[in-house]
């Protein structure tokens, strides 16, 4: 290599030295690091050159196919996952027009099932009312025929008590002329309105 080895006695060097330690010359001119002497360069260079085509060809035949099949993959995987959420997206769509559809169909049946309920109610009041409407004329006819009775009834005894009345007056009047039937007569044209 570039620097000189010497092996040097025990007895010409110090303490803890071996003998057969290989150790650099002392008086030996040291060029310094071997990476920069010029005399080793077409030799650095050459090894160089075979390392960098070594590393090519090693990621040329295994490193770029490996990378080149996952990048691949991964296109491959975006594509159908953007394909998957284009069809989840069109589903999408396609449930929520289901749903628009549905609620719509909903409410208008719900309006029917309101408006069939409103005129089955109305239809339950109409009867109901004619109902009550009966029964209230039916009581409005017996309360007047009731009332009609009363009335009636009031008069004959108005009429029996004023009878009863004028004949006590009069007997009490004019004891011994008491004609019944003429009292009669006169208090009939008098509860009549007659004079």
């Amino acid at each position: 290599m570039a620097t000189e080895t010497h092996v040097v006695e025990a007895a010409g060097r110090g303490a803890g030295n071996h003998e057969g330690v290989a150790y650099p010359a002392a008086d030996a001119a040291a060029p310094g690091m071997p990476q920069l002497d010029f005399s080793t360069f077409p030799n650095q260079i050459f090894w160089l050159v075979l390392t960098l085509i070594a590393i090519y060809l090693l990621v040329a035949k295994f490193a770029l196919p490996r990378i080149g099949g996952v990048l691949a993959d991964r296109r491959k995987t975006i594509e159908s996952d953007i394909s998957a959420a284009e069809d989840i997206r069109r589903k999408a769509v396609e449930a929520e027009e289901a749903y628009n559809k549905a609620l719509s169909d909903a409410r208008a049946q719900a309006r029917d099932i309101i408006a069939e309920a409103k005129a089955a109610v109305q239809k339950d009041l109409d009867a109901a009312n004619a109902e009550a409407d009966a029964e209230i004329a039916a009581s409005a006819a017996e309360a007047e025929k009731s009332i009609a009775e009363i009335r009636s009834g009031a008069d004959r005894m108005v009429s029996e008590v004023a009878h009863e009345i004028a004949q006590d007056i009069v007997a009490a009047a004019v004891p011994g002329m008491v004609d019944e039937a003429e009292i009669a007569a006169a208090v009939d044209r008098r509860v009549k309105g007659g004079a």
